[in-house]
Formats: structure tokens, C-alpha cells, sequence
């Protein structure tokens, strides 16, 4: 539970926008930053918030431990079903079981990431972990490998305290990171380090429309949808437990690059559907395949980046051409 008010966190936002952090994610900024900060800008009535964790953690092998060159890395949170509506589902379940043990009636509203709201900042202050180096909310029992949803209520609870960070000296996901997008703020009192996203690999294969920039596509390694390295060699993540919740069983982890390539927009329908793999949509997740292959530099994929490299859509065209250079820079 967390007071349904302004964090010390809201103030630490507007300057992470100020320093273009949020790179071409428009949602990010402008009147849905300013929203953010207050949870009653989202219900007028909220007086608590009630943070949920959600594991997701399965048993298959982390990408760090990832050595074959002809397979694509899809981000763990991706290879079952699409969280948000679990969350939904879920918290729409405990907000019935709420009303029904309730004497009086209270007004509430659903948020799973989609909704302005600083929600790890209201996690931890719920208790439900720290805000660790990589930005991410890690809990001391379970690690990072968790989904976080959010339940307004318009009555008041007693609040949970947050945690002690955990982080200490390690600076194992500063370190691992292949395009150093986590940057220190230099920022007293504040948190020690932010996202940058526009030098993440999440966020070029996810939420970018347009053109990866060629100097980070060497750094995008294999990944095809997301990036996990910064939570893989996380040491809170060592004896993370693994979900046992059937949404989230492995479609596919780390499939075959020449299979990707050879989707056609409707079978990256058919094969996503109900994922979030969906929102790279078609264009970008060849965009992201061209580059996995170029990155592999395997002659085997010549033919396949040949086809790419005539796509009548620009984006995959370009990308196309550019792994096939890599080839010719160096054959496997």
C-alpha cells in the first residue's frame, strides 16, 4: 500500500525528460509527464494505491549464457502471454474481492504500465523492493523477473514502508550493458542512475519506429524484441524464483533468425498473437532481425538478407543492406 499523493520521485522526473532521456517516446512527455506525479489526476477520488508484483521467471537459460550465432533472443517478459491483460484481469479480481468484504462502497480504477503513473516509484514505497542501478524494481526474494500493476482506491489504508537499496558497490548491469545506456544523474539525495533510453536495446527494438542508428546496431547483439542483460547478471536474479502461472509459459525464447525473416506480416500475426511482441509490429521486427543477422555474421543468411534488402518498405531495405556488409566485412 502507498499514499495515493505526490512522491519524492515526481520531482526527479521532469529533469529526466528535461535531459532527453525519454528519446522519440512522446507518451512519456508533455501533459502525460505533468500527470504522473498525482495518482488523483487519474481518479479524483484516490486516497491509496495498492502496488501488486506479478513473477514472471521461468527456468530457461538467461541471455548472457547465450552462444548460437543462428538463433534470435526475444526478452524473457515476452515469451508468454501479453502481461497487461493478466494484471487487468487480476487486479480486476481483487478489486471485486475488496468491494465484497467492504461495509462501504469506494470508487477504484486499474493501472498496468499503459496508465501516467510513476509505478515503480509507488512500488517501493509500497515495500514492494528498491529501485536498483538498472532502474528496474528488485525485491530482495524474488529479484527483478516481476510485472508491476496498480490498484486506486478511493479509500485510505495504512502504508507500507520502503525498503533499504540493496544495490551497494555492484555495478554488474553498468558494466554489462553493450551501449552503456545507464548514465549517473550526478544528482545528490536523488537516484544514482537513469535510463537513457535512446541508447537502450529495448527501447531501439521495441518502441523506435524509425532507423536504429548505426553506431548502437553492433551493441543490439542477437536481440530481435527487448533486452534482458542488465537484470540477467543482476546477483538478486540468481535464485529468482520461476512463475508456475500458465500465461506466462514459453511460446518462444530464441528462435530461429532465417525462420523470422521469412515472416510474412501475417504469419508475425499469427505467430504473436496476444503477445507483446506485437508492438515492435511487422516492419520493426524485420528491422531488428536484419541487424541480429548482420551481428551474426553467418554467410548462411546471405540469401535471406538478399530478400530483406529488396523489400519494397525502406526501413528493412536499409537495415538489410547494412547487415549484408557485415557480411562482406567478415564471412562465416
Amino acid at each position: 500500500m502507498a499514499p495515493a499523493t505526490p512522491l519524492p520521485e515526481s520531482a526527479y522526473y521532469p529533469a529526466w525528460v528535461a535531459a532527453g532521456y525519454a528519446a522519440e517516446m512522446g507518451y512519456l512527455t508533455g501533459r502525460r509527464a505533468e500527470v504522473r506525479g498525482d495518482p488523483r489526476r487519474l481518479m479524483a477520488s484516490a486516497q491509496s494505491v495498492i502496488c501488486v508484483g506479478k513473477l514472471y521467471n521461468t527456468p530457461l537459460p538467461y541471455s548472457t549464457a547465450f552462444t548460437d550465432a543462428e538463433l534470435g533472443w526475444i526478452s524473457r517478459y515476452a515469451w508468454g502471454d501479453d502481461y497487461h491483460d493478466v494484471l487487468r484481469e487480476g487486479l480486476r479480481r481483487l478489486a471485486v474481492r475488496l468491494m465484497e468484504a467492504s461495509a462501504e462502497p469506494f470508487e477504484w480504477k486499474i493501472c498496468v504500465d499503459t496508465a501516467p503513473l510513476l509505478e515503480r516509484a509507488y512500488a517501493r514505497h509500497a515495500g514492494l523492493g528498491w529501485i536498483g542501478k538498472n532502474t528496474c524494481l528488485i525485491h530482495q526474494g524474488m529479484g527483478s523477473w516481476f510485472f508491476l500493476g496498480e490498484l486506486l482506491v478511493s479509500f485510505a489504508a495504512e502504508p507500507d514502508r520502503p525498503p533499504p537499496d540493496r544495490c551497494g558497490s555492484c555495478t554488474h548491469c553498468i558494466d554489462a550493458c553493450p551501449t552503456q545506456a545507464l548514465v549517473p544523474t550526478g544528482r545528490p539525495g536523488g537516484p544514482p542512475y537513469a535510463l537513457d533510453s535512446g541508447r537502450c536495446i529495448s527501447y531501439f527494438t521495441i518502441e523506435l519506429r524509425g532507423t536504429i542508428p548505426a553506431e548502437i546496431r553492433a551493441g543490439v547483439g542477437a536481440q530481435v524484441f527487448g533486452c534482458d542483460i542488465c537484470q540477467d547478471v543482476c546477483p538478486w536474479n540468481r535464485r529468482a524464483p520461476v512463475t508456475s502461472d500458465p500465461a506466462f509459459a514459453v511460446r518462444l525464447s530464441a528462435p530461429p533468425l532465417e525462420r523470422l525473416a521469412a515472416l510474412s506480416e501475417e504469419d508475425f500475426r499469427a505467430l504473436f498473437r496476444n503477445s507483446p511482441v506485437e508492438r515492435a509490429r511487422y516492419r520493426g521486427f524485420l528491422r531488428n532481425v536484419a541487424v541480429a543477422m548482420g551481428n551474426a555474421r553467418m554467410e548462411k543468411f546471405r540469401p535471406a538478407l538478399e530478400r530483406l534488402a529488396a523489400s519494397p518498405d525502406p526501413l528493412v531495405a536499409e537495415h538489410a543492406r547494412w547487415a549484408l556488409e557485415q557480411l562482406a566485412s567478415d564471412p562465416s
